[in-house]
């Protein structure tokens, strides 16, 4: 780490839900634990390390949330992630109640209150409101994380940080980093963006890519695979409403199949949540299976069982992506940060194997192209 101060990374999240809940304790975690803090996935980035990284606006429309410090809103219902660091209170930004747009589904507005969301009785603010709000607090990086199938409210926040001259994080399957439209409105206002829908630090697309690169790179003819996910959060509760879910699909799917030599047929390959398993909480089992043939045409198969706590997985890759975003920006670098991106998200702006990805992200970290 440099010995040079360096002013904080000033953050504000769209979303106070479990992944928010994770980044905000995983940042006061690496303050406590310094060069003793567990899986932190680049401790030092460009001079950067997750201590610099300062949370000056939050939010959401849930009514346990709203007006609250972000720091108390992080640990209430309906998040039930992992708690592994109690002490939160200096995170002391208030969250503000956002749009609904089409962040709250119907149907989760007629599910267990205490899994669901509780809409707020305030009144939402405008998108000249919340343009306000990141200008006044200072905010350098907006990091998305709404519910699966939010197109409308994760267009709008973009608009919001656009207007503001906020670079964006986008943690979910909607695809504006790599929309060629929404990438250009970025590059012409000279902001750096990162997106869209992280992949996390070891979970279920990271694990599946690395079984696909292994058949190819031995010589097994890939037949056809599937990815099947169950979790308890609010974010496997949503996605029972199917109709939310076309971008998770495609993005967890292009990024196994981006993995492969050879593209397999839509009806060979599955990749998506599966169910909701209310007990299960915030962790996430993942079934992945792989059928092929080796040498002579003879079958194989492999399955793989991964559980994990699906919150703290993707909170490691946002305190990269939050990092690359300021790194961009010291840079005066303009739209999609491709090789940060690239690395850390399943639906980039370009595709690039993991190994490439990684040692792009390294060398831009280290002053080279981004």
């Amino acid at each position: 780490m440099t010995t040079e101060q360096k002013a904080p990374i000033r953050v504000a999240i769209a979303g106070v839900g479990n992944c928010a809940s994770s980044l905000v304790q995983g940042v006061s975690y690496c303050k406590r634990m310094g060069d003793k803090a567990i899986g932190v996935s680049f401790p030092e980035l460009g001079g950067y390390t997750p201590t610099d990284i300062e949370f000056v606006a939050g939010f959401d429309v849930d009514a346990r949330k709203v007006n609250k410090p972000l720091g108390e809103a992080i640990m209430a219902e309906p998040n039930c992630t992992a708690i592994f660091e109690e002490d939160v209170s200096d995170h002391k930004a208030v969250v503000r109640r956002g749009p609904d747009l089409d962040g709250v589904s119907n149907f989760m507005r007629n599910q267990d209150p205490r899994r669901a969301f509780q809409v707020s009785a305030e009144p939402a603010l405008s998108k000249d409101d919340v343009v306000s709000v990141l200008k006044e607090s200072g905010a350098e990086v907006l990091v998305i994380f709404l519910p699966v199938g939010s197109i409308e409210a994760a267009e709008f926040y973009a608009q919001c940080a656009l207007e503001a001259g906020v670079s964006i994080v986008n943690g979910i399957p909607v695809f504006i980093v790599s929309n060629p439209a929404w990438a250009k409105k970025f590059e012409d206002a000279g902001i750096p963006v990162l997106g869209d829908d992280f992949k996390a630090q070891f979970g279920a697309t990271i694990m599946h890519r690395a079984i696909t690169q292994l058949a190819d790179m031995r010589g097994v003819q890939i037949d056809r695979t599937y990815q099947l996910n169950v979790g308890g959060n609010t974010d496997f509760l949503n996605m029972m409403d199917g109709d939310r879910l076309a971008m998770k699909r495609e993005s967890k799917t292009e990024a196994v199949q981006e993995s492969m030599k050879a593209r397999l047929q839509n009806n060979d390959i599955r990749v998506g949540p599966s169910d909701y398993v209310p007990w299960l909480n915030d962790r996430k089992v993942a079934y992945i299976r792989l059928e092929g043939r080796l040498f002579g045409g003879v079958p194989t198969s492999v399955e793989m069982r991964l559980e994990v706590e699906d919150s703290p997985n993707a909170a490691a890759e946002a305190l990269a992506a939050i990092r690359c975003a300021r790194i961009a920006r010291d840079r005066g670098l303009a739209g999609p940060v491709k090789a940060a991106s690239a690395f850390i998200f399943k639906h980039p702006p370009e595709q690039m194997g993991d190994e490439e990805a990684y040692r792009r992200m390294i060398a831009f970290a280290e002053k080279a192209d981004g």
